[in-house]
């Protein structure tokens, strides 16, 4: 997993030399290798949401349920990569991208999904499978609507996903426990949970310094580790049940918990969701374009989200979430300089083995919620600070754009302090108004059309495009030009132009 000169030197000289830098053939031991390493990279990430949801909806206790979970999110992250980087030319980018299930809708799912024994997941699925096809039905007309997802309020939103999964972690960490405060019975973390929650965040800390490159990724997985060996002799882990799970996929699972149903107001919530993740594809796709040094034009953007949004529809079926392509995994691009999407479509190969292991999904569930607790003050954290990366393009000067922001976030921080605050609103609008991701999406794409669309100027020219995507593109796929993607990269301030990062 060498990222050294020389295994980039022995990659190169071994390898054919095609016309796009993306479509470089390597040896099948690199192949293997490097797709290996693209999911470490992104594993705990990808499994992450089966846990969170499987927690919500009351299945912590069983290892089966767990185990299906887990396993589906792992073989439609499979599908879903294979179809980004090796699909047909209207199905994916072709552009070395790993897809997994998102963090981004885990806050409204673990809401729509709370109950005991699954009984809601059907809801989640259902709301999720229409999200995707709404996604879909959108993806030729995107770039038309992105001008309303500038970083602004896509870093907003993604900053108030991360906040509002703080409280699950806490959750994990106090683990059911109780203690009497001021004659009350109050939810605390026994000092044993804190100690096994501390223990997993210091091993994740102190691998992600000390480890280089790759390893220090690891590091998620090893706090995983240390804390759950640590937690056996203190009684705190339970196997017993591990072997309840499949040993391999069975075929009938598939809607393991029941049809997905379909409900007018979950189905609201998960497609505004939906723009957000679409806003968010779109990006990583242009950032790929910009490391790999291939052309990103109007229909390939069109097609790499239909790929993302692929894992939605197809995700109910395997009991999986919505997917979007991966973050870090494009940081990893840069880091090895290995461009070949093939690469990322033997990692998906590995995705599908390893989803045909339910077993596998046991074992993560017989982690002691504590341990994930204090894993997920990482990873959730890590979401809010992506958002926080987002909102450092934007020009916070002699502008509206810091009242945008405080005015999102208070809104979506509302419900999380005060659970019962809607409590008066009909259930319906309830439901919706208790999500403080969709209330943060409705004041930033509000406030933003108020503050930076209506009455500014035109930012530009849109940038030619050639005669023949003219002729191939679908409906609206021609208006998302380069100067399109140039306008989404830089912020939607008046920055001069000498201010502006070339690129971004």
């Amino acid at each position: 997993m060498s990222n050294s000169p020389s295994a980039k030197d022995s990659a190169t000289t071994t390898a054919t030399t095609p016309a796009r830098p993306e479509d470089e053939k390597l040896p099948a031991r690199l192949l293997l290798v490097y797709g290996l390493q693209h999911i470490l990279t992104m594993y705990a990430g990808a499994v992450a949401p089966a846990l969170v949801v499987g927690a919500a909806a009351g299945l912590a206790n069983d290892p089966a349920a767990m185990g299906i979970l887990v396993s589906g999110a792992l073989l439609v992250a499979g599908i879903a990569t294979l179809l980004q980087t090796v699909g047909h030319h209207r199905l994916g980018a072709q552009l070395p991208i790993v897809v997994g299930t998102s963090f981004v809708p885990v806050s409204a799912i673990t809401a729509l999904a709370a109950g005991q024994g699954g009984e809601n997941l059907p809801i989640a699925f259902g709301a999720s499978m229409a999200a995707g096809v709404f996604g879909l039905i959108l993806t030729p007309f995107f770039g038309q609507l992105i001008r309303f997802f500038p970083p602004i309020v896509t870093g907003t939103i993604i900053t108030v996903i991360g906040i509002s999964l703080m409280p699950v972690a806490a959750r994990w960490i106090m683990d059911g426990s109780t203690t009497t405060f001021n004659g009350e019975q109050v939810d605390a973390a026994p000092m044993a949970n804190l100690g096994l929650a501390g223990l997993t965040l210091a091993v994740i800390l102190i691998g992600s310094r000390l480890f280089p490159g790759i390893w220090g990724r690891l590091s998620i997985l090893l706090g995983l580790l240390v804390g759950t060996l640590v937690s056996i002799p203190l009684g705190m882990a339970d196997f017993s049940r591990v072997g309840e799970a499949d040993i391999v996929f069975n075929p009938t699972s598939v809607f393991y918990f029941g049809a997905p149903q379909f409900q007018v107001t979950a189905i609201i919530t998960m497609c505004i969701i939906m723009l957000v993740v679409l806003t968010e594809g779109a990006s990583h796709i242009i950032a790929v374009g910009e490391i790999t040094g291939t052309k990103i034009d109007a229909k390939r953007i069109s097609a790499g989200l239909r790929a993302d949004v692929s894992g939605s529809i197809i995700g109910p079926i395997f009991s999986a979430t919505p997917t979007s392509s991966f973050a870090q995994n494009i940081g990893l691009l840069a880091l090895t300089g290995i461009r070949s999407r093939y690469v990322v479509a033997t990692g998906a190969a590995i995705l599908l083995a390893l989803g045909m292991f339910p077993v596998l999904g046991g074992v993560m569930a017989a982690i002691p919620t504590p341990v994930l607790g204090g894993a997920g003050l990482v990873l959730f954290g890590s979401v809010a600070s992506s958002g926080v990366k987002t909102l450092a393009k934007v020009d916070f000067t002699n502008n509206l754009n810091l009242i945008l922001v405080a005015s999102s976030i208070g809104v979506a921080i509302i419900p999380l302090a005060y659970p019962t605050f809607y409590a008066f609103l009909p259930e319906s609008v309830e439901l919706i108004a208790h999500s403080g991701i969709i209330g943060a999406a409705i004041v930033s794409i509000l406030l933003n059309i108020c503050f930076n669309v209506i009455g500014r100027p035109a930012s530009g020219t849109p940038a030619d495009i050639d005669q023949a995507d003219i002729g191939t593109a679908g409906p609206g796929e021609a208006k998302y030009t380069d100067q399109a993607g140039a306008t989404y990269r830089s912020s939607d301030s008046d920055r001069p132009e000498a201010d502006r990062t070339p690129g971004r």
